[in-house]
């Protein structure tokens, strides 16, 4: 090889190298603020991410509202402005309704239900066929057990007490289940729930766990809290990641990138449970715990069975997701059942599977 070639290579393998960097440097953000705790779970993801793929890939994370406001993380990563974007699926409904059970289900999974479904029941593949109808892959990597319920300045402790109530709820069975149960649903971004306490806007709200309700300081503008919070029995989180940049990268740092997700996945739960057992524990001591009773608590189940299967019904991409949820709560209902009290947790009674199935028909 001439002198003259061997530059002219090497100057070609310096390009490509270079073009290769910067494939795999990403911009990530997160609906969430630095304020509230559900972004320490992005960053967990993100951390364990770059430390697995050092070399490979560089993740560099924003948070929430600095490249784009919340509600316009989807629409950044769909577009390629941005490579990935953590988020929580339910606030994205309105484009299909299909999200909204894999953010969240009214009296149905716990934690442990969406980490067994999504690990071995075929849950993965749910999340990345709906996204990927907006050209993205999605990992899960975050899981919480139930909401807190709602903090008031008024006690309900029944659902005559809801009656009329101007409630800040999130999602979109459970605006239809509690406007059955008498209440209103009032939408708002977490970020404003705070004020709208403060001044009467509201009369309630509703917005994560404990421990990231108290990080929102809800308990200096509340003076009663409503357990448990049956609107949402668990809640999902992950990373949407547009496909184009996901492709870009090779088998092995995809498969790191998993990993991450996974570890992430478990790493939550642990951690927020030991949160929320400690911001119950600054609650009971701030604010009046009041609790539904067992008779309510199933009247809700009975009334947000039919909700779900009045939403699923009007969507066949919703139906698939909650049947799939279903099939899994019956099979697994027989080991379950056979092992309690020694298993995890309940199991639900859900809607009916059959009337599922025939709306996926």
């Amino acid at each position: 090889m001439t002198i003259k070639a061997f530059v002219f290579a090497a100057g070609a393998a310096g390009a490509l190298a270079a073009q290769a960097t910067a494939q795999e440097s990403w911009t990530m953000t997160t609906t969430w603020p630095s304020s509230l705790e559900l972004i320490e779970t992005d960053r967990h993801f993100v951390d364990l991410a770059n430390k697995l793929t050092a070399g490979e890939l560089t993740i560099e994370f924003f948070e929430g509202g600095a490249i784009v406001p919340s509600g316009e993380v989807f629409g950044a990563v769909e577009s390629g402005t941005i490579q990935a974007g953590a988020d929580w699926p339910g606030y994205w409904a309105g484009r299909d309704s299909a999200f909204s059970p894999l953010a969240t289900t009214p009296s149905l999974f716990n934690a442990i239900d969406y980490v067994n479904w999504i690990q071995q029941w075929g849950g993965a593949e749910l999340y990345n066929e709906i996204y990927g109808n907006y050209g993205m892959v999605y990992l899960p990597y975050g899981v919480t057990n139930n909401e807190s319920g709602f903090r008031t300045n008024e006690p309900i402790v029944s659902l005559d007490d809801l009656q009329g109530k101007r409630l800040r709820l999130s999602g979109l069975e459970q605006g239809k289940l509690l406007e059955r149960l008498g209440g209103n649903q009032v939408s708002m971004a977490g970020g404003e729930i705070y004020q709208s306490l403060e001044r009467g806007v509201i009369d309630g709200a509703e917005f994560s766990t404990p421990n990231v309700d108290w990080s929102g300081g809800f308990q200096q503008v509340t003076k009663y809290w409503a357990t448990p919070g049956w609107h949402q029995s668990a809640s999902v989180f992950g990373v949407m990641i547009n496909k184009s940049a996901w492709d870009a990268l090779s088998p092995e740092t995809q498969e790191k990138l998993k990993i991450a997700a996974d570890a992430t996945l478990v790493w939550s739960l642990a951690f927020t449970e030991k949160r929320a057992t400690e911001a119950y524990a600054k609650f009971d001591e701030a604010v009046e715990i009041n609790r539904y009773d067992d008779e309510t608590l199933a009247r809700v189940q009975e009334m947000a069975n039919e909700v779900i299967i009045e939403t699923a019904c009007e969507n066949p991409n919703s139906a698939k997701v909650y049947l799939s949820m279903m099939e899994y709560v019956n099979d697994y209902a027989q080991w379950r059942d056979a092992s309690a009290p020694f298993n995890l947790g309940r199991t639900p009674n859900g809607p009916d599977v059959e009337a599922l199935r025939e709306c996926v028909k």
